[in-house]
């Protein structure tokens, strides 16, 4: 439990990761109550007033309104597996990390880039004449 605890007020371990699936079912239920209020507000258009008119205009009414959460029901779902693709990225860096340090030690040092070797001019090497007669 301590180890638990000092994880998550290091941020060593990200809590958000199954906590943006509590999220996304929230937001689902959300779009099922939006699709409540969608029939329940076609249905009132039909109801509003007597005759077929009003029928002819719910039904566009419904169908527009059960796409447009279809949509958003699709964009939700993106957006969060935008995010459980960000904090599972971020897990298997730490994994990633942790065989790193395994392997090769925490305080080992890293081996520096080799200087790249001197370059030699041909102009140096040789005579003026030589640079004159290359003209």
């Amino acid at each position: 439990m301590k180890a638990l605890f000092w994880d998550l007020l290091t941020f060593d371990r990200l809590m958000t990761g199954p906590v943006i699936h509590i999220i996304y079912w929230c937001g689902l239920a959300l779009l099922v109550l939006g699709g409540f209020s969608v029939i329940g507000g076609a249905v009132g258009v039909a109801l509003r007033e007597p005759g077929i008119m009003s029928w002819i205009l719910a039904v566009p009414v419904l169908v527009a309104g059960l796409l447009v959460l279809l949509v958003m029901g699709l964009l939700w779902r993106s957006f969060c597996e935008l995010y459980v693709a960000l904090f599972r990225i971020a897990d298997d860096l730490r994994v990633m990390r942790a065989f790193v340090e395994q392997d090769h030690g925490v305080g080992a040092a890293r081996p520096s880039a080799a200087p790249a070797p001197a370059q030699t001019s041909d102009i140096g090497d040789k005579g003026d004449a030589d640079l004159v007669s290359k003209i």
